[in-house]
């Protein structure tokens, strides 16, 4: 569906200003997607952010530092959503003998199959909306949406 139609505004000052518009739309259209898959398993997107990191340090941990680095929603507290996680079991915490402010985070085994269903649902679910793109169309969004990162 047109951006114009999904918000329904007939015109807008420029195409940078529809293109604006229409990334942070669809930005936000696709993370309500994968909030209403993960929300029966028990976690957040920026929860699910933290795991996917934490796998991919598997089986060395990560700090705090590292993982509010590598997330992708920036404002989002780290140690907050680590907590949460320590809470329901999906990740182990230790403190540093030499460093008691570091805080290692690793990923448990249930943490590992969690993640494991909630990829695969959200893989399936995302294969499934851009089934209207070919492959080639999905790299060219993909060196677009670098090129506009700079």
């Amino acid at each position: 569906m047109r951006i114009e139609d999904e918000i329904q505004q007939k015109q807008f000052n420029n195409e940078f200003q529809k293109a604006h518009i229409n990334i942070v739309f669809t930005a936000a259209w696709l993370n309500h997607r994968s909030s209403k898959i993960l929300k029966p398993m028990g976690i957040s997107t920026q929860q699910f952010n933290i795991l996917r990191i934490l796998r991919g340090m598997h089986p060395q941990p990560a700090g705090i530092k590292l993982l509010t680095e590598r997330m992708i929603d920036k404002m989002s507290n780290a140690s907050r959503l680590v907590e949460k996680l320590l809470q329901k079991g999906l990740v182990v915490r230790t403190e540093c003998g030499n460093d008691r402010r570091r805080v290692d985070v690793k990923i448990t085994h249930q943490g590992l199959d969690l993640l494991q269903r909630a990829s695969i649902a959200i893989e399936e679910r995302f294969h499934n909306d851009v089934q209207s793109i070919s492959v080639a169309e999905a790299a060219q969004l993909n060196d677009l949406l670098d090129k506009l990162r700079g």
